[in-house]
């Protein structure tokens, strides 16, 4: 595997860290949630929504309830590295149940709640787990179905729902066991802690399944820890900031997300309830939020729809205070301050306009974390232009989370930043992105010939994704390898990186799927945001439902005009020559969609090829 000759310390050699935080890490999740409870045993850890109000718990009282939990696992025969499963949304009680393993000596393995029945057998099955949390009645009905081919499930603990006290417990069942044996042998969770090391199993976590079916990727806690320990070394959080945790846990990002705070010590505010987030934005008033790049484009959409809406001189003080709010973040991005004209130009635009969107997010966001897929650059300058800077990162469940991130401080958009402390980097010949760190998984569980082709004798993994490192040790995400793909003029398409401008330019759209592959044009399939398309119609007089809108002739213009705009940038073998308008949008439920909102591009691909494959008709 020859590569070019690249520096994968120049990010190192370009900011400064404390590399003895790395070095001085805990050994396991279980005693760094040890330690941070003594550290600040008092200090508000997580909160989470009880009705419509919310309930605070330190990290004393977070400990009390995993220890009671963390027993009982024991009490039903969980050893060390047996496998707990937890198939539920984001809530307090996931948090619960994960620290509840990590103390007991297991480890997670994470379900998405929307996973169908026979995957959650799947998933069961070759994780050979022993327990599992379920959410809910809905969640426990799934195991019952499949419950002949899960023989090696002792008991399943729902969250909320029916508990028969044999096959299922509650929660506080669970709990109850768990107090009792602390009674007798109160040392009998410190017992498992104590005997923890750096490479016992963690976690499990099942690929998002883009391609195939999903394999389980093995995390030691020596990944976790290191995790958090290098975000910590790079001083970009503190005990101070306050986060809101809204995304999927069984997703590496949402669980990496969980664990940092365990090292910094900053407070977490839980809620999965996604149609909550705005609200629970203004109420919480964040300091930092982890989100995929749908998220900013929904806000981004949304706001400017709003202001183009209102028209005349709302819409032109808009624009114009953006224009001067980016002018001012790129002259930061370079280290400098606005005087001034330029001082007293930004102070108005962020008087009448600039700290009124901020509000809207809480008024205390610092910044953004965006990853699991290709921010459009567009709107990252937009939210950094209003005082909303996105830091983007790259990283995959094969090296628990995140293996890049932009800093504040020296944030280039359009890149996903520096390496982590501790992690190398480099590019092989064909361009394909390689890491290497304590961060990478062990391999992929039960499945040795896959480990072997993902991860070298080296321990170098391939991560799948084309790129390319700067002198600096910023690293820029082109494409994923095996979306590329070549039409039958024998030239090569990059998918991803034309989906992710589109999604800039035109604020309606929700989809952007490019196909093409041994044609001789490209196409695009395309959905379009309910909401968004709904308030664009009432104002040209289109009534109907959203099938009906976006069959449209005025719809159709409109889509055809922002891909107009799209193609003037786009080599001519990769211009959108034809399109189709879906009459209804990508779900996660259809399999169209990863539970992180990740495009399923080969099942999409097949599931409207009829469709696609028309628009070559002739």
């Amino acid at each position: 595997m020859s590569t070019p000759t690249l520096d994968p310390t120049a990010s190192a050699q370009a900011e400064k860290f404390d590399p003895t935080v790395i070095e001085r890490r805990s050994a396991s999740v279980g005693q760094l949630f040890r330690d941070r409870v003594a550290r600040t045993p008092d200090t508000e850890a997580f909160r989470y929504a009880a009705g419509d109000d919310w309930t605070s718990v330190t990290w004393a009282q977070a400990k009390e309830r995993a220890y009671r939990l963390a027993a009982g696992l024991i009490t039903l025969g969980v050893e060390p590295e047996d496998r707990v499963a937890i198939a539920s949304s984001t809530r307090y009680e996931w948090a619960l149940a994960d620290l509840a393993v990590m103390c007991a000596g297991g480890a997670t393995t994470t379900i998405y709640p929307t996973t169908i029945a026979p995957d959650v057998a799947y998933i069961l099955a070759n994780s050979a787990s022993r327990v599992v949390f379920a959410e809910d009645d809905d969640q426990v009905t799934k195991l019952w179905e499949r419950r002949v081919d899960l023989p090696d499930i002792g008991h399943v603990i729902v969250f909320e729902g029916a508990a028969d006290g044999e096959w299922v417990l509650s929660l506080a069942d669970l709990e109850q066991r768990g107090a009792e044996l602390l009674a007798t042998n109160p040392t009998a969770v410190d017992d498992r802690i104590d005997t923890q090391t750096a490479d016992q199993l963690a976690t499990i976590i099942y690929t998002s399944g883009t391609t195939g079916r999903p394999k389980g990727v093995r995390l030691q806690h020596n990944a976790w820890t290191y995790q958090a320990a290098a975000t910590d070394a790079i001083g970009i959080l503190s005990p101070k900031d306050l986060q809101f945790l809204w995304l999927p846990l069984a997703h590496v990002f949402g669980k990496f997300l969980l664990t940092l705070p365990l090292q910094v010590g900053f407070p977490t505010v839980i809620d999965g309830r996604i149609d909550k987030i705005v609200d629970n934005l203004g109420v919480v008033k964040p300091t930092f939020m982890g989100a995929a790049p749908r998220i900013f484009e929904k806000a981004y959409a949304r706001i400017t729809m709003m202001m183009k809406a209102e028209g005349g001189l709302k819409e032109k003080l808009f624009l114009w205070s953006v224009s001067v709010g980016r002018e001012v973040a790129e002259m930061r991005a370079r280290g400098e301050e606005p005087t001034g004209m330029l001082a007293k130009k930004i102070a108005l635009a962020d008087k009448l306009v600039l700290h009124k969107v901020r509000e809207r997010f809480g008024g205390r966001i610092r910044f953004f974390i965006s990853g699991s897929a290709a921010l459009n650059q567009d709107i990252a300058h937009w939210f950094d232009s209003i005082g909303l800077p996105i830091i983007e990162g790259y990283g995959l469940t094969e090296t628990s989370a995140a293996s890049f991130v932009n800093r504040p401080g020296a944030n280039r958009i359009g890149t996903v930043g520096w390496a982590l402390p501790g992690t190398e980097a480099k590019i092989a010949e064909d361009g394909e992105v390689l890491l290497r760190g304590p961060g990478v998984m062990e391999g992929y569980h039960d499945k040795p010939e896959e480990t072997a082709e993902t991860k070298d004798a080296e321990g170098w993994l391939r991560t799948g994704d084309i790129g390319e490192l700067d002198d600096r040790g910023y690293l820029k995400i082109t494409d994923r390898k095996k979306d590329f793909f070549k039409t039958s003029g024998g030239k090569y398409v990059a998918p991803s990186l034309i989906e992710s401008t589109f999604k800039g330019l035109c604020p309606y759209v929700s989809q952007f799927v490019v196909y093409g592959a041994e044609h001789n044009f490209v196409t695009a399939l395309v959905t379009l945001d309910a909401d968004a398309i709904k308030d664009w119609a009432d104002t040209r007089g289109i009534t109907g439902d959203y099938a009906t809108i976006v069959r449209s002739d005025q719809t159709r213009e409109m889509v055809q005009n922002y891909i107009d705009t799209l193609n003037v940038n786009l080599n001519r073998w990769e211009q959108i020559k034809k399109f189709v308008i879906l009459d209804h949008d990508l779900t996660v439920e259809d399999g169209e969609l990863t539970p992180s909102l990740k495009l399923r591009r080969k099942a999409v691909s097949e599931k409207y090829r009829d469709q696609l494959d028309a628009l070559y008709d002739g």
